[in-house]
Formats: structure tokens, C-alpha cells, sequence
């Protein structure tokens, strides 16, 4: 849908970009009629800055388990218990979902969040049709279940929860910390070839990272947390993602040894991707706090996608074409061959699942 309006501004000016987010605008999403246009209009202080507090929504859903079969992904179903995250990464590829709210991906995104009340109860209830058929069941492929608002609303803790009393198995991707919260769920999942955990780091320097990541825990804290769940015996696979050419590509092989001496197992890597209105809301992050190198990021991307800057192709997306593409495959795998870690977690099991009895329900003498 096009927009009515043929001249407009979203970025926010000098004195009020907000504090602690990864965005600086908060551009209309593509299927808005109108655009929001910010400007000064004396009545604040060109060297203040405002501090956007998150706000939410509720959403009761009839349904929670999402099926996709995209064949370059290795799950078929996810849950997502939130939308929105306000961990606000300057670069997620999840920012333009919140258009379909009629959101913006930019600000909107991170401040502007939805919370799924009674998300286990709608997940308990599927899992017991007799149509179901269990495979491992991916959470946070989206947007993080351990952002910052699940402390107070525990919405991912209910889930592992009905998890657990099914017996059913479960891949987390996560940055947040307060994963380790959940470790007495988790432990003895794990015991039972249930649960594997993905830890994203995407740079190990703290400024960059507090920069990129504004409101998620800093790298170091997150190498502990790969310890303590490796410590509880919960396998962890760390994701060096996304690798940003030009700019953090460079750690790549330092983020694998690191992770590796936390008692991660595993390793995976994913190229920057910038589908939609990601694109522009990442290359106004790069001319904010890395202008140097703005030109060269961007540049890279173009090399890696025939000259656009994002390809949507199946088995594309997540890793680009060409020779610093199959350079970047080439360092990882010598990566990975030094650290010792393996390229895939082992395969979590399916035959433990049943759903577990009702109140009332009669129980079998046999």
C-alpha cells in the first residue's frame, strides 16, 4: 500500500533520540496510509534526551504453536510468547513483523510490546488434540522469550512448565540472562534429552554491544550464563549472530573459543540480514555511531546479495553468496575444528512424550 504522504521525516532529531534504544526513528510500517513526521517545536532542549518507557498490551490467543516449512530452518514449529522485544537490537529481522499490528518496526518494536496471557493453557490444549504429532518445539526464533518484562509476567515460565508435565522436547534461542532462572526446569529436561539452549552473542566488546543491543545483558554476562546452564547440564549451542561485515565479522573465531571455554557443545554463525525496514533503520544506526564504517557495512551487504542488500532466497538469507561468503563458511569451520565444538546439538527425543492425566481423568490398571 502506498503512503499519502510524499514528504516526511521519522528520524527523531538531535535532543530527542531516545536513551537506551536501538532504534531512532519510528517510521510508519509498510501497510500505514499515513507517515509521522517529528520535529522540534522549541519547547525542548536540543541537548536533552528522552527516555521511552515500554509499554503492553495483552492478547488472550486461540492458538500458539506456529508451523513453517521453510526448508533452510531445522524445526517445523515455534511459540513465541511475546511481540515486540525490548531488548531493541539495532539489527533484528524481526522489527518488521510489528507492522502487521500496525506498528512501527522502529521504536514501536522495541517500546510497544504484546504479552500472550494464557499462552500455556492454549499450548497444554493443543498438545493433547489427537491430531498432534510431537517434534521439538523452537522458542525464540523470533523475538526473545527472556526479555526483560518476562521477570514480571513469566509468561515463558508457564510454557516450560506444561513442557515439562508433557515430556515434550524444546530448543531455546536466547541473549537474556534470566534463562538461569529456569534452570530447575530445564536440568531435568535436559537429563531426559528434552531441552537444548541457543545463546546469541554477537560481539564481545561491551560498547559496541551496549550500542547494537541497548537493553539485552552485556556479552561477559552471557558467556556466564553459558556456563552455568553447561554447569547444570542443560547443552548449549552459542550462535555468533548475526556476523556483521565490516564490523564484527572479526570475532568470529573469538567468540566460538570464548564460548567454548564457557562449556558451550556447539556452534552456529548467521550473516547480517536486513529484510524490509530493517535496512533503513540499520544503516541510520551505523551513520549514528559508527559513521566510518557505514559505507564499507553496506557495501559488504551488496556484495553478499548480487547487489541489493538482502535476498529472501531459501538457503541465502542467513549466509550470502560469493567469495567473502564462502570465506566467512571457510573461517568458520576452522573455527570450530580448533575450539572442538561440533556444528549440530544431538537430536532431542520424541518418545517420551504423553500428555499428562486431568483432574477426574480414569487412569489405566495396565
Amino acid at each position: 500500500m502506498s503512503r499519502e504522504s510524499t514528504f516526511f521525516s521519522d528520524t527523531l532529531p538531535l535532543g530527542l533520540v531516545p536513551k537506551a534504544r536501538g532504534s531512532r526513528s519510528n517510521a510508519a510500517g509498510r501497510f500505514e496510509r499515513l507517515a509521522r513526521e517529528t520535529f522540534l517545536d522549541g519547547w525542548d532542549s536540543e541537548a536533552e534526551a528522552r527516555t521511552l518507557g515500554t509499554t503492553t498490551v495483552d492478547e488472550r490467543p486461540k492458538k500458539v504453536i506456529t508451523r513453517n516449512d521453510s526448508p533452510d530452518i531445522p524445526f517445523d514449529r515455534s511459540v513465541n510468547p511475546y511481540r515486540g522485544c525490548e531488548h531493541g537490537c539495532s539489527y533484528c529481522f524481526a522489527r518488521p513483523s510489528h507492522a502487521y499490528l500496525g506498528l512501527s518496526p522502529g521504536l514501536d518494536f522495541e517500546t510497544r510490546l504484546t504479552r500472550k496471557l494464557g499462552a500455556a493453557e492454549v499450548l497444554a490444549r493443543e498438545l493433547a488434540a489427537k491430531s498432534y504429532e510431537v517434534a521439538p518445539i523452537a522458542i525464540g526464533t523470533n523475538t526473545d522469550p527472556y526479555q526483560p518484562i518476562e521477570a514480571r509476567d513469566r509468561i515463558m515460565r508457564a510454557i516450560l512448565e506444561v513442557l515439562r508435565d508433557h515430556n515434550h522436547p524444546v530448543t531455546i534461542t536466547t541473549k537474556g540472562t534470566l534463562i538461569e532462572r529456569d534452570i530447575d526446569l530445564l536440568r531435568p529436561m535436559a537429563a531426559k534429552g528434552l531441552a537444548s539452549v541457543g545463546m546469541s552473542v554477537t560481539s564481545l566488546g561491551s560498547r559496541l554491544s551496549r550500542q547494537m543491543e541497548p537493553r539485552a545483558p552485556a556479552p561477559a554476562r552471557r558467556l556466564k550464563t553459558i556456563r552455568a546452564l553447561s554447569e547444570a547440564g542443560i547443552p548449549v549451542r552459542v550462535m555468533a549472530a548475526p556476523m556483521i561485515p565490516a564490523l564484527t565479522d572479526h570475532e568470529l573465531e573469538a567468540i566460538l573459543a570464548a564460548a567454548a571455554q564457557h562449556g558451550a557443545r556447539a556452534a552456529g554463525y548467521i550473516m547480517l540480514r536486513l529484510p524490509r525496514e530493517v535496512a533503513p533503520l540499520f544503516e541510520e544506526w551505523l551513520a549514528a555511531h559508527v559513521p566510518d564504517r557505514a559505507g564499507r557495512v553496506m557495501k559488504r551487504m551488496r556484495e553478499l546479495h548480487g547487489g541489493e542488500v538482502y535476498d529472501s532466497r531459501w538457503g541465502k538469507r542467513m549466509t550470502g553468496e560469493g567469495e567473502w561468503a564462502e570465506l566467512m563458511a571457510r573461517r568458520f569451520d576452522i573455527a570450530l575444528a580448533r575450539s572442538g565444538l561440533a556444528r549440530k546439538m544431538p537430536p532431542l527425543r520424541t518418545d517420551l512424550f504423553a500428555v499428562p492425566p486431568r483432574p477426574g481423568d480414569q487412569l489405566s490398571l495396565f
